[in-house]
């Protein structure tokens, strides 16, 4: 029996939500202990809420994220009103994030980008936070993607 498309198509969406979540939390524990990438993507391997997760895209994204770090930035840091350092760090893990994901994932809507930081933001930001990175990212994606 095979699934019907918008039901597979749900699914995998499900699935990329789940990897933007764990890749957001994995580059959290990045940016604060200094652990090496694949280390942290080791530890992820065996965490229950991968089998939620599309493993392919967490991995994509936490290994582009940290490899590409500064040019991410330079992305970013035009449309900040603080050095990067001073972003709460969670919504630098998103900014990061969504950026990459801006840049090297054009068959994700900035549209969907957006919104899936945003709806992380509000989730597990500094509160009001989300604005911020709504702000920051909305200016991202008309850099990145005119």
């Amino acid at each position: 029996m095979t699934i019907p498309p918008d039901i597979a198509h749900r699914r995998h969406t499900h699935a990329r939500s789940h990897a933007r979540r764990l890749a957001m939390q994995a580059l959290y524990q990045w940016q604060l202990t200094g652990y090496p990438a694949r280390e942290i993507l080791n530890q992820y391997a065996d965490d229950p809420e991968m089998e939620k997760a599309d493993w392919e895209y967490f991995r994509r994204l936490l290994l582009g994220v940290t490899a590409e770090t500064a040019q991410l930035d330079a992305a970013i840091t035009p449309h900040l009103d603080r050095p990067m350092e001073q972003v709460d760090p969670v919504e630098r893990a998103l900014l990061r994030l969504a950026a990459y994901e801006l840049h090297h994932c054009p068959e994700v809507p900035y549209k969907v980008v957006i919104h899936e930081a945003v709806a992380l933001a509000k989730k597990y930001g500094a509160e009001q936070g989300h604005r911020f990175v709504n702000g920051v990212i909305d200016k991202v994606a008309a850099a990145l993607r005119h």
